[in-house]
């Protein structure tokens, strides 16, 4: 009887029931978009940050640099007088260590022994500066107007004949390359940068080529420098071969190049020093007692979490962010409640329009229980074909959003010293990258999770449950008597 009537009472009142379905539907609709926004920008965010940090990492510990204390300490570049007037090309290549104060290797063993940390690994960032060139000997060219002779009466007639002219031409000629190198523990490839780029070509480190002349080249500086999967690069005299092409998931590259750490350390004359050391926490929620801990434990260090990169995000994507979570999020909860109002007042105005029936049902034997009960039972039918209507609005909503893919701009602040990675803190890029900033394109896509399906239903039901409320309390207060006085 139940069922029967209220299929009956829906299919009598379409309208009525379409417009309270509708509004709720919009609701949903609208908190299954922004829900879904809101993931896209968390995602974009993190592959923002992870072109930072590298996959797997929770947090780094650097040293900040300390000022030079004289400018013997800055690079400098000597050439061979050349007496026998060759033209030949000469070099020269300095390897320094980049952005960070470097830390003893016992400290990489030092923080992986604190409480929450799950693994630590240590890396060197170098930056190589190679000046090549040539010099070339001018030429003495005479000066003809003079007859080839100097003299007159100001020389009293002793002239010697010296020729008169200037030298022409000549000159140097050199070349800077100026690229960054990081020394990366191949023991440990699930932590450090390497891990923010995919191996497009060859391969990547063996765990056992700690110290083996080998090295894997970012995409950029690869087709820079036309390098390939067996090409050599050649690094302060020494040749290293070309086993990979990494190419960084989003962002810059950590590096140009990438070589054992032993390597890097042996080159840079750096024995047993890292100048980053990546870290990964047991659980998720322990990186801030784990960043306490180090700070704490291993004095003059600092350490960087995710949280704390993230505050140096800014652009189109943070200002998108901040409007999702904040504007967003309000304005969903403000269309809900309206809509969850509209939903129970034209359910109550529908019951009040229903009085007659209702009070003949009460004449006829039913109690206001079961009339309550009818009413409820319609609004949930409501509720749920809105929640039905809502996730399909919701969903194509999501999906728009997703093949749209608006493009938003992450702009990634730098920082010198203070454990700051933007750019300069992977030594990816020069000096001068310690306070630019950097500015990535990320793509916006809107996935809708089941967590967001299942809030939608969730709304759907209490949607319903408040519209039964309304008119289920404006039914129970019906008398038969009510029905009596409006029969004609």
């Amino acid at each position: 009887m139940f069922f029967t009537y209220l299929r009956r009472e829906l299919r009598r009142r379409r309208k009525a029931a379409l417009v309270v379905a509708s509004g709720l539907a919009l609701g949903i609709a609208l908190v299954i978009v922004v829900n879904s926004v809101s993931s896209g920008m968390g995602k974009a965010q993190d592959k923002v940050l992870q072109s930072l940090y590298g996959l797997g990492t929770d947090m780094t510990v650097t040293k900040a640099a300390e000022p030079a204390a004289n400018s013997s300490e800055r690079p400098r570049f000597q050439f061979d007088a050349r007496e026998d007037g060759s033209d030949e090309e000469q070099s020269t290549d300095r390897v320094m260590v980049q952005g960070f104060q470097t830390l003893a290797g016992s400290t990489v063993t030092e923080v992986g022994s604190q409480s929450g940390v799950s693994d630590a690994v240590g890396g060197l960032s170098l930056q190589v500066v190679k000046v090549s060139g040539q010099f070339t000997r001018g030429e003495f060219q005479q000066d003809q107007s003079s007859g080839g002779q100097q003299g007159g009466p100001g020389q009293g007639g002793g002239g010697s004949g010296q020729p008169q002219g200037e030298v022409r031409g000549g000159g140097a000629d050199f070349d800077v390359n100026n690229y960054s190198v990081y020394g990366t523990d191949v023991t440990k490839p699930a932590l450090g940068p390497l891990t923010s780029s995919k191996i497009t070509s060859g391969r990547t480190f063996r765990t056992t080529e700690t110290n083996d002349k080998v090295v894997v080249a970012d995409t950029s500086y690869a087709k820079e420098k036309k390098l390939k999967v067996g090409s050599t690069v050649t690094v302060k005299g020494t040749e290293f071969k070309v086993i990979g092409i990494a190419t960084p998931d989003s962002g810059d590259a950590a590096a140009n190049l990438y070589i054992p750490l032993k390597q890097a350390q042996t080159l840079a004359d750096a024995k047993d020093k890292v100048t980053t050391i990546y870290v990964k926490a047991t659980d998720s929620q322990r990186i801030d007692s784990v960043k306490s801990a180090i700070q704490k434990n291993i004095s003059g260090t600092t350490v960087t979490t995710s949280a704390d990169l993230a505050d140096t995000v800014s652009g189109s994507l943070s200002t998108a962010s901040s409007l999702a979570t904040s504007v967003g999020k309000w304005l969903s909860i403000a269309v809900l409640v309206a809509a969850f109002l509209v939903a129970g007042l034209l359910t109550s105005s529908a019951v009040s329009r229903r009085v007659r029936e209702f009070g003949t049902l009460k004449a006829l034997g039913w109690k206001s229980g079961r009339v309550t009960r009818q009413v409820v039972g319609e609004a949930m039918v409501n509720g749920l074909l809105g929640g039905a209507l809502g996730i399909g609005l919701g969903l194509a909503g999501a999906y728009a959003v997703t093949a749209i893919s608006p493009t938003l701009q992450a702009q990634l602040g730098g920082g010198s010293g203070g454990g700051g990675m933007g750019g300069g803190g992977f030594g990816g890029g020069g000096p001068g990258r310690q306070t630019a900033s950097t500015t990535l394109d990320v793509a916006l896509t809107a996935p809708v999770s089941l967590t967001t399906v299942a809030l939608a239903v969730g709304l759907a039901v209490t949607g319903g449950l408040i519209a039964g409320a309304f008119g289920g309390w404006r039914a129970s207060r019906l008398r038969p008597a009510d029905a009596l006085r409006r029969v004609e």
